[in-house]
C-alpha cells in the first residue's frame, strides 16, 4: 500500500491505541465526546495550556492537528500519563506524517498538570510499525459494525461506556 492509502488522523491512531471499538464508534461519528466532562476538561486544559506559544493548533494536509510547533519539536498537551503508549503513538505518527513532508523535528508529551514533559524521537522501529498501525485503521473503519467489546481497566471513565455497557449483551 502506498502512503496515500494510509492516511488517518491523529486521534484514530490514539484510538487504535486505546480501544478498537472506540476508534469503529468515533469514526462512524458517535460522538460521544462533546457532552462527556472529562473531555471538555482535556479541552480547557489545552486551550489554556503554554499560551505563550507562537505556533499552536496547527493543521496539516486537512489529516492532523498539532497542539504545538516550532523549529526543533512538535508538541502535544494532554490532561494525564493514564493512556501514555496511546499518546505517544499520536505524537509518533504526527512525526511521520511530517518526516514524509520532508520535515524532521522532536517531540514533546506535556502533560500539565502532572508539571511532566516526555520527549519522543521517530526511530526505524516506529517508521516500521506505523504503515502497520494505519492498514489496522483502515481494516477496522469500514467494517459493518463495532469490534466486540472488551473490559479495559479504563472504561468506566470513557465517554463511550454508556453505549458499551449500559444494556448491551454481550
Amino acid at each position: 500500500m502506498q502512503w496515500d492509502d494510509l492516511k488517518a488522523t491523529g486521534l484514530q491512531v490514539q484510538y487504535l491505541k486505546v480501544c478498537e471499538r472506540k476508534l469503529w464508534l468515533h469514526s462512524h461519528q458517535l460522538g460521544f465526546e462533546d457532552e462527556d466532562d472529562k473531555v471538555q476538561q482535556g479541552k480547557v486544559l489545552h486551550d489554556t495550556s503554554y499560551q505563550r506559544q507562537k505556533s499552536k493548533e496547527v493543521l496539516i494536509e486537512n489529516l492532523i492537528r498539532i497542539d504545538m510547533m516550532d523549529k526543533h519539536y512538535v508538541g502535544e498537551v494532554k490532561s494525564s500519563s493514564k493512556m501514555e503508549q496511546a499518546d505517544k503513538a499520536q505524537l509518533l505518527y504526527y512525526l511521520f506524517v511530517l518526516e514524509q513532508m520532508g520535515i524532521y523535528r522532536k517531540g514533546k508529551i506535556h502533560y500539565p498538570k502532572e508539571k511532566r514533559v516526555d520527549e519522543i524521537e521517530l526511530t526505524e522501529e516506529d517508521r516500521e510499525a506505523i504503515p502497520k498501525w494505519l492498514a489496522q485503521i483502515q481494516q477496522i473503519i469500514p467494517l459493518d459494525k463495532p469490534p466486540k467489546k472488551k473490559k479495559l481497566r479504563y472504561c468506566t471513565k470513557c465517554a463511550y461506556y454508556s453505549f458499551c455497557w449500559v444494556g448491551e449483551e454481550d
